[in-house]
């Protein structure tokens, strides 16, 4: 009885500090690649390139953010989330402060894409998996409010990089940015770890120990693992089996192919039709502050007795949503136009958010989540790279930003479809075993309360007939 109290999440107490350095660390990971756009205009123009080269900045960022996901769970499981997250914070800080001397696009891939995308990597994961250790009952609402934590920094660093960019420009503007990424490490440092009464892992770690036979020679006492046998100690690839597992990674890399393009597209687009940059910085802090209530809302939303047991329902409600977002932004007139546009699309996304993780960690359980996240972030690393550059890449190739809006949204209505249809489709198997199971122990409880009163009833000739029908 101790062991499994100690084991049980708090539900509280120093688990809302821990949601408060997620907030920070979730925060810097999703809103510093979006806010970072901001930029991208004067570095297009100071480089000579175009909107896809431009574009791969965040792209190869949020690609390495989610490619490093595997790697980050391994650490996790090793380390704790803690050493993580204050790697990641310093691995962030340098990356920005090396950006700033760059003099090609390809340094600034290189910095920004692959070093500062491995550090938010560290950042991101961590602090999930940390969530879900010190919360269970209150796990949708610790979310939710952790997850705020993007559009708060979004709302944020939007303004602050136009400020920024006025008075240090580009470049002087990353050295200070790195700068506020090392509070990644501080919110790292809140994050203490649960001593739950047993090892996190085992001490030998697959260490194989000689033994000497009879003649003196030296054998090993297990025989060598495989490769996969080596990775599953660390990865829970297992999953694979798992349809509920399936569904979502399907579900999300659809979804993820288009998921951050209208985001990364919307100041420039702004500028496009002739908005100044305060105007067009404006539309993402709008964006920001409405998804800011939406998340924490979600979360509550998601916790509610009706909702929580069908929670997948919600989450393909909140995506096919978004690619209506998105297909209806081209009619949308002037800046106001764009201010709806930005507080609807603002709604959806903070839905989404919100239960991104949350479902995910439904389907798999606390116990599984940290191997998970790894194996879809992974697996989403090839959507998130290729879906900016391409959706950049139609800006170039039709001179109008309306064929990108139109392509992400057609891929988020049919990304939210299939998850609506194949969760319905997984709920009815769930129920139909669940049912079958039941029915099945009525029926072994049937047949041995009908065995009991037939004993009851034939007396010694039923104690006689069962010792003759035992074995000699």
């Amino acid at each position: 009885m101790a062991s499994a109290s100690r084991s049980s999440p708090p539900d509280g107490g120093w688990g809302w500090v821990v949601v408060f350095g997620a907030f920070i660390s979730i925060g810097f990971s999703y809103a510093f690649p979006k806010a970072l756009t901001m930029y991208f205009k004067e570095i297009q123009r100071h480089f000579g390139v175009s909107y896809s080269q431009i574009a791969w900045v965040s792209s190869i960022m949020l690609a390495v953010m989610y490619a490093g996901g595997p790697v980050s769970s391994v650490l996790v499981n090793r380390y704790g989330s803690r050493p993580v997250v204050i790697t990641g914070g310093l691995m962030c800080s340098i990356s920005m402060v090396a950006a700033s001397f760059s003099t090609t696009i390809t340094h600034l891939y290189l910095c920004i894409g692959i070093i500062g995308g491995l550090g938010l990597s560290f950042n991101l994961q961590p602090s999930l998996t940390i969530i879900g250790k010190y919360f269970q009952v209150r796990r949708p609402i610790a979310n939710g409010l952790a997850m705020a934590g993007s559009p708060v920094f979004l709302c944020t660093l939007a303004p602050l990089n136009q400020f920024l960019f006025e008075c240090f420009g580009w470049r002087g503007s990353f050295s200070i940015l790195g700068a506020m990424l090392l509070n990644c490490c501080v919110a790292g440092s809140l994050m203490r770890p649960l001593n739950d009464g047993g090892p996190r892992r085992p001490e030998t770690n697959g260490a194989v120990a000689p033994k000497r036979c009879e003649n003196g020679t030296q054998v090993q006492t297990k025989a060598k693992r495989s490769c996969l046998d080596s990775v599953s100690c660390f990865m829970d690839l297992s999953l694979f089996r798992h349809r509920g597992f399936i569904i979502y990674l399907i579900g999300n890399m659809l979804m993820c192919f288009s998921f951050f393009a209208p985001m990364i597209f919307l100041a420039p687009y702004a500028k496009h039709r002739g908005m100044d940059e305060y105007s067009a910085a404006s539309l993402l802090s709008a964006l920001a502050l409405v998804d800011m209530f939406a998340r924490p809302g979600t979360g509550l939303l998601a916790n509610t007795a009706c909702v929580r047991p069908r929670i997948q329902y919600l989450f393909s409600f909140a995506i096919t949503y978004n690619g209506v977002c998105h297909l209806l932004c081209p009619l949308a007139s002037g800046y106001w136009g764009l201010v709806v546009y930005a507080v609807c699309y603002g709604v959806v996304y903070g839905m989404v958010c919100a239960l991104l993780f949350e479902c995910l960690m439904d389907v798999v359980g606390p116990s599984r989540f940290s191997s998970a996240v790894g194996l879809v972030t992974i697996f989403e690393c090839c959507p998130v790279l290729l879906g900016p550059p391409i959706a950049g890449a139609l800006v170039d190739m039709f001179g109008d930003y309306s064929y990108m809006f139109y392509m992400c949204g057609a891929v988020m209505i049919t990304a939210g479809l299939f998850l609506f249809v194949m969760n319905y489709y997984n709920y009815r198997r769930k129920d139909l075993t669940q049912h079958a199971q039941e029915n099945g122990t009525e029926l072994v409880e049937r047949n041995a309360q009908d065995g009991r009163s037939q004993g009851m009833g034939s007396g010694t000739r039923g104690v006689s007939s069962e010792t003759e029908d035992l074995p000699v």
